[in-house]
């Protein structure tokens, strides 16, 4: 039998108590390994031209800067993370930097039910773990956006291929992977997403994946906690 495939974590956090917490409760799932840990942006642009996880857990209020920052950062990575805010901060601006900067999950320290191992294999699924109270002002605030820009609520304008770029872009495809399961060249995935990144007006993955599924045309297995 083959054994089963082990998926490396980055940890961003400042709170040592904290990262350690994380690090030992994910030390109890089979699947994932710590490979790094950071207390600062310095630490984490440090750990990140060392190894290039395939998720990183990042905190928000860093002593040096944003981690939106370090999120920006790994999104340019040759290899892209599954990344994921684990903060306090669920304030309007923090919120949507974050998930505009490349972020596909949100949890608040403060929700008791989350589980750190369960979150972090439905990233790796595709999907968006995201905490109940951030979940429903992203859908408030991506529908107000839509309705002043006027989105087609029925397609969003979007053609059948875009259609099949965008969802296969859901469930966590690179566009590499896109583009062999199309048929397609990565240069043609990128044009098609950045097609659609236009129609539904959003600048990133994860905002066109939460527009998408507001609209009906993806389905995201949020996680309803």
């Amino acid at each position: 039998m083959k054994p089963p495939q082990i998926r490396t974590v980055v940890i961003v956090e400042d709170d040592e108590q904290t990262r350690a917490r994380f690090i030992d409760k994910i030390a109890t799932c089979p699947n994932l390994a710590v490979v790094g840990e950071a207390a600062s942006c310095a630490e984490a642009l440090a750990r990140l031209a060392e190894v290039q996880p395939d998720v990183l857990l990042v905190d928000l209020g860093l002593p040096d800067g944003d981690g939106a920052d370090i999120i920006q950062y790994a999104t340019r990575l040759s290899r892209v993370p599954a990344i994921m805010v684990i903060t306090v901060f669920g304030d309007e601006q923090r919120v949507l930097r974050a998930i505009r900067s490349g972020a596909s999950g949100y949890l608040l320290k403060t929700d008791p039910a989350h589980d750190i191992c369960a979150s972090i294999e439905e990233l790796l699924a595709g999907g968006a773990p995201i905490s109940p109270v951030i979940a429903r002002y992203l859908i408030r605030h991506f529908r107000e956006d839509s309705a002043q820009e006027g989105v087609d609520t029925e397609s969003a304008g979007l053609t059948e291929r875009e259609l099949e770029v965008l969802r296969l872009a859901a469930k966590g495809y690179t566009y590499q992977e896109v583009a062999d399961l199309l048929g397609l060249s990565v240069n043609t995935v990128g044009t098609h997403t950045r097609i659609v990144y236009r129609k539904l007006a959003v600048g990133s993955r994860s905002e066109a994946v939460f527009e998408a599924a507001r609209l009906g045309l993806v389905d995201v297995p949020w996680r309803r906690t």
